[in-house]
This record gives structure tokens, sequence and C-alpha cells, in this order.
């Protein structure tokens, strides 16, 4: 295969759970993100597997039409290559800042100071590492993310053997995205002037007196069909075919032909990212199992109830973020299959699963709710754990992830089996 070159939110209401606040890895100075008297150096956990992780940027053509991800994926060990950039365009600066209700200028500045030379532990455009066949996992994000600030899950499933698609939706639910574009012969007439320009999507707030559901549920339904068309892109390229990569890149795509385990493919996410989760599975067999984390059960059609999900699925939930409305439809999903699974980690809050809570400390922790009660590396190893062991289970991986199949039945220290939300009616009055 060949790849051609181109010529942070508040705590919602019960009706508004599904925001996220994306995650950083940063050299932060003590005022705003530490409690200590000194600079404290806060970064991204970097993978615990056997494999060394490399990341890049796919986006192909077609406009908004076309697919965005980043892909992150086990590499040649390669200590002179640099790290990622964890966000790598200010506009994204400027879409949390819409997200967040900041003023632009303000935003931008604070995010520039703060993450502006952040990098995760990933090392961009890393020689892939051939030799064998790998499972295929499609990561959604939460709603006001995009495609980097998960990369702590995205990292750690790579180096333990999967190809990871991480995809950036372009259904108005990211912070900030884009698409290229050819500029016009009038403005491309000058040597120096880039023939391709990025047109950037930004958040969309609900307008007066608009049905959040009805949104929602149009947009997880195109966020289900980006994940499905990112799994399609990621098996063409593995099967030879040449894709237009409109994105300036070195990294070696003939590589990955023959990369992918076909038969082995899953589909992750978070928040809303959850809720495109239940989506794809119920419109793509190919995705033979989900991991919905701390899942927004509102966009969710009631189609979905009455035809079931056929595949596995397993419910990563966090102690303080969820309620009894979403808790019910959860578990109206998981009716009597036994390989549906819920689980809960104490002590953690819904930004313990995007990368923020890593690299945040005393005042912003506590204004925006980005730590738990819980160790935040700990409750990232029991997500991450929990993920595996289902994996291997209904992907028939012949790894040893099944050492940690007890915390998939919730058991272990600070995980819990299903909820600890009571979903009992209320006694009458």
């Amino acid at each position: 295969m060949r790849l051609l070159p181109p010529a942070l939110c508040a705590s919602p209401g019960p009706a508004r759970r599904g925001g996220v606040t994306p995650g950083l890895s940063v050299k932060a100075p003590m005022e705003m993100w530490s409690t200590s008297s000194t600079e404290q150096f806060y970064r991204i956990p970097e993978g615990k597997g056997p494999h060394s992780v490399g990341c890049t940027d796919l986006m192909t053509e077609n406009a908004v039409e076309g697919s965005f991800l980043r892909l992150y994926y086990p590499a040649c060990d390669a200590t002179d290559i640099e790290e990622a950039r964890w966000i790598p365009d200010k506009e994204y600066y400027q879409g949390l800042s819409d997200f967040l209700n900041l003023y632009r200028v303000v935003g931008e500045r604070l995010f520039h100071y703060y993450v502006g030379s952040v990098t995760c532990p990933a090392k961009s455009n890393a020689a892939f590492k051939p030799g064998e066949k790998y499972p295929l996992l499609v990561f959604s994000h939460g709603l006001g993310a995009f495609r980097t600030i998960y990369s702590a899950i995205c990292i750690e499933m790579a180096s333990q053997g999967f190809i990871v698609a991480a995809v950036e939706h372009r259904d108005e639910s990211a912070s900030a995205t884009y698409y290229c574009k050819r500029r016009s012969v009038s403005e491309s007439q000058e040597e120096t002037t880039p023939t391709m320009e990025k047109e950037w999507i930004y958040y969309r707030k609900l307008k007066t007196g608009e049905e959040e559901r009805c949104l929602r549920h149009k947009q997880v339904q195109q966020r289900a069909q980006e994940c499905i068309k990112a799994l399609n892109l990621i098996l063409k390229i593995s099967s030879g075919e040449e894709v237009t990569n409109v994105l300036h890149s070195n990294f070696d795509w003939n590589s990955l032909k023959d990369s992918v385990d076909t038969s082995r493919i899953a589909v992750m996410g978070h928040s809303f990212g959850g809720a495109t989760v239940i989506e794809s599975l119920s419109k793509e067999m190919r995705f033979r199992c989900g991991i919905a984390l701390d899942v927004w059960m509102l966009p969710v059609g009631e189609d979905i109830y009455q035809n079931s999900i056929q595949q596995p699925l397993l419910f990563i939930n966090s102690e303080k973020f969820q309620w009894a409305e979403n808790i019910l439809k959860i578990k109206k999903l998981i009716s009597n299959d036994t390989n549906k699974k819920m689980i809960t980690i104490k002590g953690s809050v819904h930004q313990s699963f995007p990368d923020f809570t890593f690299v945040s400390g005393g005042i912003i922790a506590r204004f925006f709710k980005l730590k738990g009660e819980i160790d935040p590396n700990e409750a990232i190893d029991i997500s991450n754990h929990a993920s595996l062991a289902f994996l291997q289970k209904h992907l028939s991986l012949k790894k040893d992830f099944d050492r940690w199949d007890p915390l998939v039945d919730g058991i272990g220290p600070n995980v819990i089996p299903g909820t600890n939300i009571d979903t009992s009616p209320a006694d009458p009055e």
C-alpha cells in the first residue's frame, strides 16, 4: 500500500452529563496546577506493555466527509525520534475556550502557556514494528474532546500489541477539528503559499429551545459512521490499497500492509464516545466487542434497546459521574446477557479517563473535578487492565491479559461489580 502525498467543562446536570474535559502532560507552574511550593513535572503515563509506541495522523480527502484519525501502533525502538505534540494546533485552544465558555484570547493564551510544549509518550512517525498481525481498536472521544487527548489509554493499548485508530469526529461535538481543502488558483499563485488550507469546525452549542436528545442522537449516528469509515480505511491500508493522506508525513504507510488481524476488531470510547460504541456495535458486526467508559446514554436511540446489541460489551464507570436514569438504561441494554458487564472504579470521576487528570493539581483539579479520590494512575490501570482482559476473552487473544479477569467481574482493590448508584424506586411520601 502507498499513501500519496498531497500536490475543560463544568459538571453537567442529569441531561448534560456527556461533557468531557480533555487531558494533558505538562511542566506547569505551581500557581495553577500544583499545590506544591515548587514546580512539578506532570506527565501522561507511558505504555506498560512490551512494545514501544509510535503515532501518526491520517486524513483522507473528500473534505468533511473523509476520515481523520490519530493512529497509535507498536513501533520499532527509536530513541532519536521526538515524542508527538499533544495538542498540535492553536485552534484547539480556541475550541476548548469556546467549550469552557472562556474568551478565546484568554483561553488561547492560558492553554498555550501551560500546555503549548506538551508531548505524549509516543514517538511521532516512528517506524511500524512488523512481524505479526495486530488486533485493531477504534477509539471514539467524548463531547468537547478530540483525537489526541486519550493518549494514556491509546498508548497503553498500542504497547500491549494493538493498532489503535483514535477518530476525530466532525459532527460538531469536538472542541475543534478541521479538514483540508485546496486553495483557489488566485490564492495559491505564489510559490510560498501552500496548496492546501485548513477549514476549521468548532463545537456547536445547543440553540435556544433546541432539544438536546435530538441533536445528540443525530450526532451519534454520524459518529458511528465515522468509526466504521476509520475501520474501512485501516483495513484498506492493511490490504495494500492506495490511500491519499492529505497531511504531510514521513511515515511509511507501506509498512502497514498485512498488519491487521481482520478477525480481531473492537471499538472503545468515553462518555459520548461510549454511546458511539453502542451505536457502532449495532451497525457493524465486524466490531466483535465494545468497551464503553463512563458512558452517556442520552444519545442512544430507542431502536437500540428494541433490537439489542449482539456483541459483548463492557461498561467501566466512574463512581462520581453516573446517575439513576443513565444506569437504568445501561441495565436495560445489558439485560441478562452474561457477555455484557458493568463495573465501577471506586474514587474515580468522569475525568479519570482523559489525559488532563495526569497533569492537573491543586486549584485547577478541584475546580474542574479532574481528579477523584483515587490516584489517577491507579484508576487508569484498573480501566486498562479490565479492558485488556475483556478484549482477550472476546477477541480470542493469546496473551496473558486473563490475569486481570477478576476486574471484569468487579473483583479487586478499588473496583466493584455493577454500580454504586441506587436505582430502586423512591419510597412514597
